[in-house]
Formats: structure tokens, sequence, C-alpha cells
């Protein structure tokens, strides 16, 4: 006697994974080379800013209270590639600060027959 109710066998389905799951991985690689190059590359990059920091500091120092010059024109005084150091300026201590991308701040505070002198390195 014949029901009529066939059941076809069930087929298994086959999930493919998201393709998206790629870009994870390489962002991830991208990611480990980037953490790997900034550690072997930080000494050079911390002796740099220091030394940017500095001659930063020291120039728009000297530019600022014994040139007479405003602090944005100090600036010209710089050497090329110096454009990530910023500046500020403290007129009651006669001092300006230096900081390349917020890292490694250099002050240097001006007195009278020494000119411009920078604040001993703290490590």
């Amino acid at each position: 006697m014949a029901t009529g109710n066939h059941s076809s066998p069930t087929t298994p389905s086959l999930t493919i994974a998201p393709r998206s799951n790629w870009r994870w991985r390489l962002a991830l690689i991208g990611l480990a080379a980037l953490v790997a190059v900034l550690v072997v590359m930080w000494p050079g990059i911390r002796g740099y800013s220091l030394t940017g920091t500095s001659y930063g500091a020291r120039v728009a120092c000297s530019c600022r209270y014994a040139g007479g010059r405003s602090l944005a024109d100090c600036r010209k005084d710089f050497e090329p590639g110096m454009a990530l150091v910023s500046l500020n300026e403290d007129s009651a201590r006669k001092s300006v600060t230096a900081r390349m991308a917020l890292l490694y701040p250099q002050t240097a505070t001006y007195r009278e027959g020494s000119g411009c002198v920078l604040q001993p390195w703290q490590d």
C-alpha cells in the first residue's frame, strides 16, 4: 500500500566559511608586523625624537627670548623634517617646551647671561 508520502533522502548541506575571514587574518598579520617593526626601531625613533625636541626647544627659546621674534616665526629656523615638533611657550618662566607627537617633551629656559639652557634629560 502506497501512502503517497515519499520522503527524499536528506542531502547534507555544505557551509562555506565567510570570505571576510581572510581580511581579519591579513589585518592581524599586518598588525603583528607593525609591532615587530616598532619594537626593533624604537631606540632609533626615541633618539630622533629626543634630539628633535631638544633642538626645537633650544632654537625656539633662543629665537623667542634672545631674538625677540614670535614663536610662530621661530619655526622658520627649524630644519626640514621637523614638522611634527610642536612648541608651547611659558612666558612667565621664559621657557619653550617642544614635543614630537606628544612624546619626549624637552624644555629650554632663558637665563640672563647664559641664554637658553635645556633642562636635564630624564630617561
